[in-house]
């Protein structure tokens, strides 16, 4: 089943008296329950990209489509609601709250969607147990190490249960070891949760963790091409 839809997506900023084409007639469609990964250069698009898949932009042509709904068609409200509900988003640089411990920056979105606190425990608490935080739950951010603080960040991102996960650059602020760790629990939500995910990384080796890479040069799609490790699993089945 197709969940995410991107239609001669087009964005354009006005620089001055010039027109820049971030994105420039991008198309293409993503499964329900896998992992694909935009890659590209700087200033290829690719955060563009994300943003207005996660409905945080409009586009200036063309259409986003998830679950079938055109992001464009929807007030501000309504994907207000959507971005908290059916969306989850995962930063490079963590975006946890200073003054909140894991659990409670985790329950956040919930708290936001108008959950009591304490309603919201018990699901925040097995989400850091299930990303490996389980002792760190009262630990607030400057506690943790990077990579325990993109776990609390992807716990944070799968707490309202949502239908699409979006990751800019997760491992881009990791040493290697932690980054090995955040792949492999952004893989494990795929193939154990069930999730679909859209990662925009420039590393190609974690690009390789997806299913599918997607390869953004000034603004166009020029490649789409299973990963290694989607290659991999089918040679091994042959």
């Amino acid at each position: 089943m197709t969940l995410l839809k991107a239609e001669d997506l087009r964005r354009d900023y006005r620089m001055g008296t010039e027109s820049v084409h971030a994105l420039d007639g991008i198309s293409f469609e993503v499964e329900a329950g896998t992992f694909v990964s935009v890659m590209g250069p700087s200033g290829s698009g690719k955060s563009t990209l994300l943003h207005l898949v996660g409905g945080l932009d409009r586009p200036t042509g063309g259409k986003v489509l998830l679950d079938g709904r055109d992001l464009a068609a929807l007030d501000d409200e309504s994907l207000t609601t959507l971005r908290r509900r059916e969306l989850g988003f995962i930063f490079q640089f963590f975006n946890l709250l200073p003054t909140l411990s894991a659990w409670e920056n985790v329950a956040l979105p919930l708290l936001l969607d108008g959950k009591k606190l304490s309603d919201t425990k018990p699901r925040a608490v097995g989400l850091l147990e299930r990303v490996g935080l389980g002792q760190r739950v009262d630990h607030r951010p400057s506690q943790l190490s990077g990579g325990e603080m993109q776990r609390v960040a992807i716990a944070r991102a799968l707490v309202a249960d949502p239908v699409l996960l979006l990751a800019d650059e997760p491992t881009g602020n990791l040493d290697s070891r932690s980054g090995e760790q955040v792949l492999e629990l952004l893989r494990s939500t795929v193939t154990e949760d069930g999730k679909t995910l859209v990662m925009v990384t420039h590393d190609h080796d974690a690009a390789s963790t997806g299913d599918r890479i997607l390869t953004l040069i000034d603004g166009k799609l020029v490649q789409d091409d299973p990963s290694r490790a989607k290659l991999s699993e089918t040679e091994s089945r042959m």
